[in-house]
């Protein structure tokens, strides 16, 4: 008997992600419309620590799965664990990050299963009727979403895209209990090898992380012009954003895009400049705290979602505004000297 809504929490260099905390809202929902009990697994080596945080987000039971080899990702021995403690543990609803590691290792548990799995969901919910997962996703190029249902085999598994949810505030009233596994030594042993991790060179601030996004369109006209979103991206110390037309055109590189075909973002703060505000676009930023944009065409889908607009030539208003914030931080600066 299939029961209950388990997360693959996510780690890093031995510090607990984000996304897990995200991962936590999600499957709390689901869990209380199946009167359910919520879990998360944690693979890791000293990941016990994260366990009373994971509970106040959320979580009704724990699995902590603690070995040296899990402190790093390798495909294999997290496949073997968590395809061993699915079958062990039963879960109704498996849901991961749509991250690389997700991404790597939700379709290799999947097919160990012998079941189903959604990619890069952008919203769940549960069937009133039979109790299904209702995944919606992007599809045909992020021009329709579709809702795919899993209803012949169990768990229902799907990946689900960063950023497309608030965590939930920490209850430190909340209780759970927390569940130490573990199995034996060939269950880690592999082939793999982490040889070294490289950065993304093309950005100083990975753009999902950013509190600051300054995003830009087609509406700049030339990769020429595109310089201006970077110049004003530095000036706050934020991430540079792009639609899916601007990186087509070459000006800048797929990790900086935004939309259904791309990154999910969240920041604190959203700046739009030359772009018209496309569904597509809109899906991927419509949850940052505030949207400020700046378009000429006083009926641009972008208004629609922002908090604070700018009606005008971005051509006129993005120098002057970058020259402020220069003459601002250059009037700190003789302050501070």
């Amino acid at each position: 008997m299939y029961r209950g809504v388990m997360i693959i929490g996510e780690q890093r260099g031995g510090e607990l992600h984000p996304v897990t905390y995200e991962l936590l809202a999600r499957g709390r929902a689901l869990a209380d419309k199946l009167s359910e009990e919520l879990s998360c697994v944690v693979l890791g080596h000293d990941m016990e620590r994260f366990a009373e945080g994971i509970i106040q987000r959320g979580a009704d039971v724990v699995y902590i799965v603690d070995n040296p080899l899990l402190r790093n990702f390798l495909p294999r021995p997290y496949t073997s664990v968590l395809t061993r403690l699915a079958k062990e543990v039963k879960p109704e609803i498996v849901l991961a990050a749509a991250t690389t590691q997700g991404r790597t290792i939700m379709p290799l548990v999947a097919a160990k299963l012998d079941t189903g799995l959604t990619a890069d969901c952008t919203g769940l919910d549960i069937d009133p009727l039979d109790r299904s997962l209702l995944q919606t996703r992007p599809a045909i190029g992020g021009n329709v979403m579709a809702t795919i249902k899993t209803p012949a085999s169990r768990p229902q598994m799907a990946t689900v895209r960063p950023k497309s949810t608030k965590p939930l505030s920490a209850d430190k009233a909340r209780s759970g209990r927390v569940v130490l596994k573990s199995y034996e030594k060939d269950m880690f042993t592999t082939c793999e090898e982490l040889v070294r991790f490289v950065k993304d060179a093309t950005q100083d601030v990975n753009v999902q992380d950013a509190d600051i996004v300054v995003s830009g369109g087609k509406g700049l006209k030339t990769r020429d012009n595109f310089c201006m979103i970077e110049e004003l991206a530095s000036l706050f110390g934020a991430a540079v954003g792009a639609t899916r037309d601007v990186v087509d055109l070459g000006w800048v590189g797929y990790p900086h895009q935004i939309g259904l075909s791309g990154k999910t973002v969240s920041p604190k703060l959203y700046i739009a400049l030359g772009l018209s505000g496309s569904v597509q676009h809109l899906a991927g930023m419509q949850t940052s705290e505030t949207i400020v944009a700046i378009n000429k065409d006083p009926d641009a889908q972008i208004f629609k979602v922002a908090d604070f607009g700018i009606v005008g030539d971005l051509f006129d208003v993005v120098p002057e505004l970058i020259e402020k914030l220069k003459e601002r931080k250059n009037g700190k600066l003789r302050r501070e000297g």
